[in-house]
């Protein structure tokens, strides 16, 4: 739960919706924000230059009216009624007069000082024409226009008369924020309408892509008749074709190898039925020539035991080709009944002579629902396994310690499996060594077939020993003899396993050697049987 509520949250924080998203609002707020910006500044820039504009040639003809009866130089008076007449004309703006030492304000109680500043004077002192000034004072904007008062006969000299208009802005900048507020209102949904816009967007963009995405993991699944339908012809369309393709050239190629792989089963079936009755006619010409092999001469009788030797190991493997091909049909079914698992390992172990050369650990009372035949099969090729390629001592430990489940662990003392062979002793037909050579009961050691049948069964054409539990002819085991090995014993021993709904596992052992564990669960014989394989 934990794993997947984390894979839930990183695809919601690193979604592609979330990406969209996430990108369709951040270009609309840039975009609102770069609006905004310029808009404002192209607003602020027009309403003050309208209003300077405004103020220099309402400045520049009210001197021109008023000053034409000026008579110049002027006193303090008359300069203070010149002040006082272009203010009246400017809607009682403050107007300041200069003429050399003398200043007159039209408002007595305004402060100038601060609002017209030397750089201003200075400008306007030159007589280049009007100027003008954007100021701050005591926090607030003020528009100051400076223009000097010229001669009227023609040569336009200055006569010394400088006037200066105080306008205040506080209208204009109010009016521009009142704009920078409502571009700003506007801008939330903008924003709100991009978000909108782009979960449209995305559930058109992913809608085909979960579509997609689901049927890759029905087909990943094992559903390859899995498609998507193919809409528009833009990229993601591009795409569900390509799926498609892919699915039918998989669809095609698994249905070309589940016939082969058919084809396989049925050769090997056939072949291993055919064999049978000149395996059976064989068998008994081995059998009359090894009881007969005393009186032969020596190279006769080691022929005779030769032929007799290799034909039941020849039989051996055309019951073990069957029996995997009962599997592989899925026609293997369990003949479960209430069974007494010591007994049943006691019994497997007598009926080959190993009793005396195995270690036996066994709890008593383990009863459980299995397919006693089965369960003699595992235990013939697990211990057989380890008597044949190991070293003593050998034991066998059955043990039942959560109650639900039941091992039966089979550990031998010698040289162990390396890792590699360890993954693929289960593999039908795999040997250890490269060269496959078979192994001798003379000469058997770690290199020989270690994941061939030990001791494994001659079974009859229903794959159940013979009437009195007995191996087939020339499958007999004597004590301390083991069959030659036909590479599909542990295969053999996994699948009956898996039949009961278990498996085997094969480790290291901590103090050298192999340790096979076979894992059942256990049904006691008071739970519904259950004959289906």
């Amino acid at each position: 739960m934990r794993r997947s509520l984390g894979h839930g949250s990183r695809r919601l924080v690193g979604g592609l919706r979330v990406r969209l998203v996430v990108t369709f609002v951040l270009v609309a707020l840039v975009s609102a924000v770069t609006a905004t910006a310029l808009a404002y500044r192209d607003a602020r820039t027009a309403v003050l230059q309208r209003t300077q504009n405004t103020a220099v040639n309402d400045l520049r003809e009210r001197v021109a009216a008023v000053g034409a009866g000026l008579d110049l130089p002027p006193d303090q008076r008359s300069l203070s009624r010149f002040a006082a007449k272009v203010s009246e004309g400017l809607g009682a703006r403050i107007v300041v007069a200069r003429h050399q030492d003398l200043t007159a304000v039209s408002d007595a109680y305004a402060d100038t000082e601060g609002r017209i500043t030397a750089e201003l004077r200075a400008a306007v002192r030159s007589g280049d024409g009007a100027r003008f000034q954007r100021v701050q004072w005591r926090g607030d904007p003020y528009l100051v226009v400076g223009t000097p008062v010229t001669y009227a006969d023609g040569d336009r000299r200055t006569s010394g008369l400088e006037v200066f208009l105080i306008t205040d802005l506080r209208a204009e900048r109010d009016d521009t924020a009142a704009l920078l507020d409502s571009v700003r209102t506007g801008t939330v949904p903008v924003v709100v309408l991009a978000a909108l816009l782009a979960l449209l967007a995305a559930g058109t963009v992913l809608r085909p892509v979960r579509k997609l995405g689901r049927a890759t993991r029905e087909l990943a699944a094992g559903d390859l008749g899995s498609r998507v339908a193919v809409r528009g012809h833009d990229e993601l369309a591009d795409l569900a074709r390509t799926f498609n393709e892919t699915a039918d050239a998989l669809q095609a190629s698994d249905a070309e190898l589940r016939a082969q792989e058919a084809k396989a089963r049925r050769f090997v079936a056939d072949v291993s039925h055919e064999l049978r009755t000149p395996l059976a006619a064989m068998t008994m010409v081995a059998t009359v020539l090894e009881e007969d092999a005393d009186q032969l001469p020596p190279d006769a009788a080691h022929a005779a035991r030769t032929v007799g030797a290799e034909t039941a190991r020849l039989s051996r493997l055309v019951e073990d080709l069957m029996e995997i091909s009962r599997f592989d049909a899925g026609a293997v079914r369990l003949d479960a009944t209430a069974t007494d698992l010591a007994d049943t390992v006691r019994a497997s172990l007598a009926l080959r002579g190993w009793t005396d050369r195995v270690v036996v650990e066994l709890q008593e009372d383990v009863r459980a629902v299995v397919d006693r035949r089965r369960i003699d099969v595992i235990v013939a090729n697990l211990v057989g396994n380890a008597l044949r390629h190991g070293a003593p001592p050998v034991t066998v430990t059955l043990a039942a310690p959560g109650g639900d489940r039941v091992t039966l662990e089979v550990a031998d003392r010698g040289p162990g499996l390396p890792p590699e062979v360890r993954e693929r002793v289960f593999d039908r037909f795999y040997k250890a060594d490269a060269a496959r050579t078979r192994s001798t009961p003379e000469g058997g050691g770690r290199g020989g077939d270690r994941g061939g049948d030990r001791g494994g069964a001659g079974l009859g054409q229903d794959g159940s020993f013979g009437q009195d539990g007995s191996f087939g002819p020339g499958g007999s085991l004597g004590p301390g003899g083991f069959g030659q090995g036909s590479g599909l014993g542990m295969a053999i021993a996994l699948e009956n396993a898996r039949l009961h709904g278990g498996t085997i596992e094969v480790a290291e052992h901590p103090e050298g050697g192999a340790v096979f564990t076979l894992r059942l669960p256990l049904r006691h014989p008071d739970e519904e049987e259950e004959g289906d394989g």
